[in-house]
């Protein structure tokens, strides 16, 4: 007895001492058959639990493994940095530890997460670390911000929009539930199916959201017959259908349920309201052999372009597209061919004009799945191009969209969202420079001229193009100061150095320039400056005349003077000549004293050649006439080099630059008033010196005319006086047209006694004020 009950005793405590391993056992097998049946998040939780009890390579190594499927980065990165501290962690769980490493973005570099283990970078040749250093060094100058009433906790990705601006895309929002069940996940095979969730991350199955233009989300209604999971919108607005991938709730095949389920592509006519009706299946479904998933339609070549891992492709998923006709007869399945497809998985394309969108885990990228574009030209594709910073991250990055008005989209697990996955709205961190060139008639000049953007206080010139209605466009950085030249030949220079985008609201900073061309030789200031018998020296009655000249030369750099000088006939010929030439010599030594430069003053003479009356050689005439001819005349010019492209003047900013008889209305020319004797209409020699300069400014201003006004007193009767004034502007008219003025370009009225300066009719008048009254007045127009 005592022996059987020492036997008893020892079968007992071995039993109890092998109830741990057998419970460990049954939680491993557990734990494997949900990580078979890619339960990931239940599995990685079993794990856990197992790592606590004894802590294995195996068991951490399957725990990192797990967080990783369901992109829980930071615990993944946590197991695998356990996995590795392990003797016997291998080259391959030093490749996930840094591949965790750089999705869980911490920061650290590839040679500090290497440190004290046997593997340095080239022995990961899997990762291209140099391509991951140049992409994030040139992050492009865009941000990406969360779209208005989009994302959620969960899982958003893959948008799409119509043209009524109705988005649609893919959410997983709603409930989570737990259970044990295993379940079907997108992008993923399975064998057994939960009927109310995807025991992946525990939240409900993908279903399809309609994001409507005034703000309401609904959830589509499909009727796919065993229809679990909906994803992928694509629209083919032509024939109004909404194509999207499905995955099916297939239990049985041919009598056996050893077969996996694949995802395949349908599309259902979608009403105006987002109302899905008679859906039909794509037919290059297989679902029990390969996947088709992921549609875009390109309706402007008629295809349709998928991912898809049927037999024949390069590896993984590879994209594919079909063609279509009118009445929905489909292609066969074309290969997009190596230059886009890899060994590892394509998806998502996304196609608009010449670029071609996709993302792959098989080309270079950051880490995880990238973004990349393709050139498109004739079918084919070429040069294809990582995105970059920040279109995509160390994550999964895809789900490319532009809509029809410019807008972009991307989808992103990335640190910092909302929920499992995002929806990103990509922004540019550009400013914008909207400037409307125009010409003097508010038309946009459409040919080319030249332009210079510079940062301020920067050499480096920024490029600028031309927008489809010629507007002038340029990118500009934030908070920054610009410099703008425009140019083009013959037309006045334009130099903004007002150009900011400090403080702009918004994205477009708009500009107004006009372009206007140069007045070359424009005369703007004319007057005469009379000279004594055989003198060249300037008298005290011109010296205003020439300090007014001095002091607007000083102001206007672009401003020359021209100088005409002239004699009297008495004495001979040469003697004139030489003597008109000192008269305009003095002229220039006057205008030195106040810095004029030699060469801004332009001298000719003429003697005795050029003069204002008959008196010539043995004519007599009175000296007031003899005075009319001894004389400089003096000209300022605007821009006299033709050969310059000049500046538009500071002084001329705010002016009508297309009105150039406005340009120079500061400059106030004197245009006189013309006083007559009693009863007379004969023109005093006094007045002859104010209508000689009257007439040089209309010669050389052709853009001007002139008003002519006849007055008189009001002594005498109305008609009397009518005729006499009609007489006094008709004097005005015919010494001017003699001195050269068309006589179409002045127009004249005589109005008698009627509107005095004086009213001598109410008030008694002084001879002085019956002399204001006999007047002819003159209005440059």
């Amino acid at each position: 007895m005592r022996k059987f009950l020492i036997t008893a005793v020892f079968a007992l405590l071995m039993g109890l001492s092998a109830l741990p391993l057998h419970a460990q056992n049954s939680l491993l097998r557990y734990a494997d058959k949900q990580f078979e049946l890619e339960n990931f998040s239940h599995a990685a939780a079993l794990y856990e639990q197992a790592h606590d009890r004894k802590p294995t390579h195996a068991n951490a190594q399957k725990a990192a493994l797990s967080y990783q499927n369901i992109q829980e980065y930071e615990k993944s990165f946590e197991w695998w940095k356990t996995t590795i501290a392990y003797e016997e962690a291998s080259r391959e769980d030093f490749l996930n530890y840094l591949l965790a490493a750089m999705k869980a973005e911490n920061g650290m570099t590839s040679q500090e997460l290497l440190v004290g283990s046997p593997f340095k970078e080239s022995a990961f040749p899997e990762i291209n670390f140099d391509k991951i250093r140049e992409l994030n060094d040139k992050k492009a100058n865009v941000k990406l911000v969360q779209p208005k009433g989009i994302n959620s906790d969960g899982s958003d990705f893959r948008i799409t929009e119509d043209k009524e601006g109705n988005k649609y895309f893919t959410s997983d929002r709603g409930s989570v539930f737990l259970s044990e069940k295993p379940a079907v996940r997108l992008d993923a095979k399975s064998k057994v199916f939960s009927e109310e969730k995807s025991d992946l991350n525990d939240r409900e199955y993908f279903g399809i959201y309609r994001y409507s233009n005034s703000d309401d989300l609904n959830k589509m209604t499909f009727d796919v017959p065993g229809g679990l999971v909906y994803s992928d919108p694509s629209l083919m607005e032509s024939k109004n259908l909404l194509f999207y991938t499905t995955f099916r709730n297939i239990r049985k095949v041919n009598k056996t349920r050893e077969f996996e389920v694949h995802p395949e592509i349908f599309f259902s006519t979608i009403s105006a309201n987002g109302t899905l009706s008679d859906n039909k299946a794509f037919p290059i479904n297989d679902a029990t052999k390969y996947g088709v998933m992921h549609p875009f339609i390109d309706e402007k070549e008629k295809k349709i372009y998928f991912s898809s891992d049927m037999p024949g492709g390069l590896g993984g998923f590879d994209l594919y597209y079909v063609t279509y006709d009118n009445d929905l007869n489909f292609g066969n399945p074309v290969n997009l061919g190596s230059s886009v497809n890899t060994v590892d998985d394509e998806s998502h394309p996304f196609i608009m004009g010449e670029k071609f969108f996709f993302s792959s885990k098989g080309h270079d990228g950051l880490g995880g799945m990238d973004i990349f574009q393709a050139s498109y030209a004739n079918g084919s594709f070429g040069n294809i191009e990582n995105m970059g910073v920040p279109f995509n991250s160390p994550r999964d990055d895809f789900g490319y969209f532009i809509t029809s008005k410019g807008k972009r989209y991307l989808s992103s697990d990335r640190k910092g969202g909302m929920g499992l996955d995002d929806i990103y709205l990509i922004e540019d961190l550009n400013k914008y420079l909207l400037a409307r060139v125009t010409d003097c008639n508010g038309n946009v000049i459409s040919e080319e001229f030249e332009t210079t953007l510079t940062i301020k206080n920067q050499n480096e010139n920024l490029p600028t193009r031309r927008g489809t209605k010629s507007e002038l466009l340029g990118d500009l950085l934030p908070e920054t100061d610009y410099t703008l030249t425009i140019s083009k030949k013959g037309y006045f220079r334009i130099n903004d150095h007002d150009i900011s985008t400090k403080g702009l609201q918004g994205d477009t900073l708009r500009k107004e320039y006009r372009l206007a061309p140069i007045p070359y030789n424009m005369p703007v200031f004319v007057d005469i400056v009379y000279y004594d018998l055989d003198k060249s020296q300037i008298r005290a009655n011109a010296q205003p005349t020439l300090d007014k000249i001095a002091d607007l030369m000083n102001k206007y750099s672009f401003i020359d003077l021209k100088v005409g000088s002239h004699t009297d006939a008495r004495a001979s010929k040469e003697y004139n000549e030489a003597l008109s030439e000192r008269r305009a010599n003095a002229v220039r030594e006057y205008l030195a004293k106040y810095n004029i430069p030699e060469s801004r003053v332009k001298l000719d003479w003429f003697g005795e050649e050029k003069r204002t009356n008959d008196c010539g050689d043995g004519v007599s005439c009175p000296e007031t006439e003899h005075q009319l001819n001894r004389r400089s005349e003096l000209v300022l010019e605007a821009f006299p080099d033709k050969n310059i492209d000049y500046d538009l003047p500071a002084e001329l900013m705010g002016k009508d630059i297309c009105d150039p008889a406005a340009l120079f209305s500061a400059l106030n020319h004197d245009v006189p008033t013309i006083y007559f004797d009693f009863d007379k209409a004969t023109l005093r020699p006094v007045h002859k010196t104010e209508l000689e300069r009257l007439a040089l400014l209309l010669q050389r201003m052709q853009g001007m005319n002139l008003q002519i006004e006849g007055h008189t007193d009001q002594r005498g009767n109305e008609e009397y006086n009518l005729k006499l004034s009609e007489r006094r502007a008709k004097a005005v008219m015919d010494y001017l047209v003699k001195r050269g003025v068309e006589l179409d370009r002045m127009s004249s009225e005589w109005l008698g006694k009627t509107k005095p300066v004086h009213d001598c009719g109410t008030v008694p008048c002084t001879e002085s004020m019956h002399q204001m009254n006999r007047r002819t007045e003159l209005q440059l127009k």
